[in-house]
């Protein structure tokens, strides 16, 4: 697999990801990821992507400012 911003070669790491809504920061740790070895740019299978979507929409019903949480939990 290859990086779509630089072309680099992408591998497979476990990262952290993180947004801000506005009213609510979600952190998600260990989060399986593709990183460039070039430019270090992250990105997510499709799966991976509907899982984060998952967990953000938990929190956003939910009354705290902070999040955090393990993937895998």
């Amino acid at each position: 697999m290859t990086c779509f911003m630089c072309q680099g070669d992408m591998e497979d790491k476990l990262t952290t990801f993180m947004v801000d809504l506005g009213n609510c920061i979600v952190i998600v740790k260990n989060v399986p990821s593709h990183v460039c070895k070039q430019c270090g740019e992250v990105s997510y299978s499709d799966e991976v992507s509907a899982r984060l979507e998952q967990i953000v929409d938990a929190v956003k019903k939910a009354p705290v400012e902070i999040s955090i949480s393990n993937y895998a939990a």
